[in-house]
């Protein structure tokens, strides 16, 4: 498939945008020399530098609205194997200089946004289904496969990841385990880090190697795939994936109810998963959310599962048993949200108006999901500017659930008032006992709050980025090591 087009184009001519970051511009002229030696495409054509200055991030949308850049590369390399992603890797971190890994680039967090003049490692060239085994249900991917095409690749032979995420159409398979992705069939099928069983990952130094990919499950050591699952690039790139899929469903159910308060649904959903019922969307919204989404005065629930007939039928059981007390809601509801569920067409026309609008998602257990809601939703409408903050329950699990808020502001300083939004509401969140993030990772704009959120990890964390990548060369301000904030 072609690349996806990220959102806003610049309102400038290429190369004329205000570049918000800048910093000392590495001298690229050896590094192109030697990539170009060895086969390896670059390109530093305007519009290409300004296309990979940025990503999802929100706060870009705004700023590409009156012709700002997060930042610009000074190169942008085109590699199409893992032995050329190895050879950039090695001839960056030789020369000294800052490497970005980038995908899709459909992140919210920041977290493809290149270092001022460095390079921006483009993965999409590194494509296509490697292999599949149908009996084992194994199937491998080259990192840089958007989401449909790995999902055509299986259903041509039967089969789905199940992995549905929101930035289904701009994401790839790499970006989504790099981020630790959630699919909105999660419940059924689990997020990505539980589907991957393999990884071909270069090192900060060049060198290749391969992660698990044996049994579907090992004792020899540390399960090293999770390491590099969810580092964003900072300790090693991904190259190719090795997933476990599944047959394609061969039946489908759905349904939908409604609550007069939110907790009650809460605990609706946690009795279904107590049960050991699976539903692959179980999604509880709010009544502001509610009546945005679904002209709904009431907190409202669908419910869709697949999965072998007999199975299904005892899912949808519970689900209906556990809902007893609920209304019943017209079953279209679910249609309806499988309709919109990408659509986020209305972010963009949003921040250039001026109201600045984000989301915040996070876990906990089910036992503090009531205070986690009060506690980030308080807090968000305490700052200065906030007009609303809503929320939805959208993966679920035995023992806890994932909370997703949003926010907006108007009439604000749109930076101040992003900063200060995103400091109450992941201060609040994780005092009520809840982890800094679902599935969107932390990049650059969550950084900040690593230290609160991982304690003495965080020191674990820098001594694995000491011995990976002693150099900094990998994703610098990713994750807080190194690097700036992206600002």
């Amino acid at each position: 498939m072609t690349e996806p087009r990220l959102p806003n184009a610049l309102g400038a001519e290429p190369g004329a945008a205000r570049v918000r970051r800048v910093g000392p511009v590495p001298d690229l002229t050896v590094l192109r020399a030697r990539l170009e030696e060895a086969g390896v495409a670059v390109d530093d054509t305007a519009a290409v530098l300004d296309d990979h200055g940025r990503d999802w991030w929100p706060p870009s949308i705004g700023w590409a609205a009156h012709g700002e850049l997060p930042a610009r590369p000074g190169l942008v390399v085109l590699a199409t194997s893992t032995e050329q992603v190895a050879v950039c890797v090695a001839e960056c971190n030789d020369l000294g200089i800052a490497l970005t890994v980038q995908g899709g680039r459909s992140g919210v967090c920041g977290g493809a946004v290149p270092e001022p003049g460095a390079v921006a490692l483009d993965l999409t060239g590194l494509n296509g289904l490697r292999a599949i085994d149908p009996t084992s249900l194994r199937a491998r991917f080259a990192a840089g496969t958007f989401g449909p095409d790995v999902e055509a690749a299986l259903r041509d032979r039967g089969c789905t990841l199940g992995h549905f995420p929101q930035s289904m159409e701009l994401s790839t398979i790499g970006g989504w385990v790099a981020c630790r992705g959630a699919g909105q069939y999660s419940t059924r099928y689990g997020k990505i880090e539980d589907l991957v069983r393999g990884l071909t990952v270069v090192l900060a130094d060049g060198a290749i190697v391969t992660t698990g990919g044996a049994g579907p499950r090992s004792a020899a050591g540390p399960d090293l795939s999770q390491l590099f699952v969810g580092a964003e690039g900072s300790l090693g790139i991904i190259t190719e994936v090795e997933v476990v899929v599944h047959e394609v469903p061969g039946a489908e159910a759905r349904g939908a109810w409604s609550f007069g308060d939110f907790d009650d649904g809460l605990d609706a959903c946690r009795r279904i998963l107590r049960r050991g019922a699976t539903p692959a969307v179980l999604r509880l919204y709010d009544a502001i959310e509610s009546k945005r989404n679904f002209d709904l005065d009431r907190c409202a629930l669908v419910v869709l599962d697949e999965a072998d007939p007999g199975l299904l039928a005892a899912t949808m059981a519970v689900v209906e048993e556990e809902c007893a007390r609920a209304n019943r809601e017209d079953v279209a509801l679910v249609e309806r949200w499988l309709s919109h569920r990408n659509d986020v067409s209305a972010l963009g026309p949003l921040w250039e108006r001026g109201i600045v609008v984000d989301t915040m998602e996070t876990a906990a257990p089910w036992h503090r999901l009531a205070e986690l809601r009060a506690g980030v939703t308080d807090a968000m409408l305490a700052v200065d500017g906030t007009m609303v903050v809503s929320v939805h329950q959208s993966h679920a699990y035995l023992d806890g659930a994932c909370l997703y808020f949003t926010f907006a502001g108007r009439d604000v300083d749109a930076d101040a008032y992003y900063d200060a939004v995103w400091d109450a509401g992941s201060r609040a969140s994780l005092a009520a006992g809840a982890s800094l993030s679902h599935h969107h990772g932390v990049g650059r704009n969550r950084a900040r709050f690593l230290r609160e959120a991982l304690g003495g990890g965080l020191d674990v964390l820098h001594s694995l980025k000491g011995a990976l990548d002693p150099k900094g060369t990998l994703n610098p301000g990713v994750l807080g090591l190194g690097g700036s904030d992206g600002r």
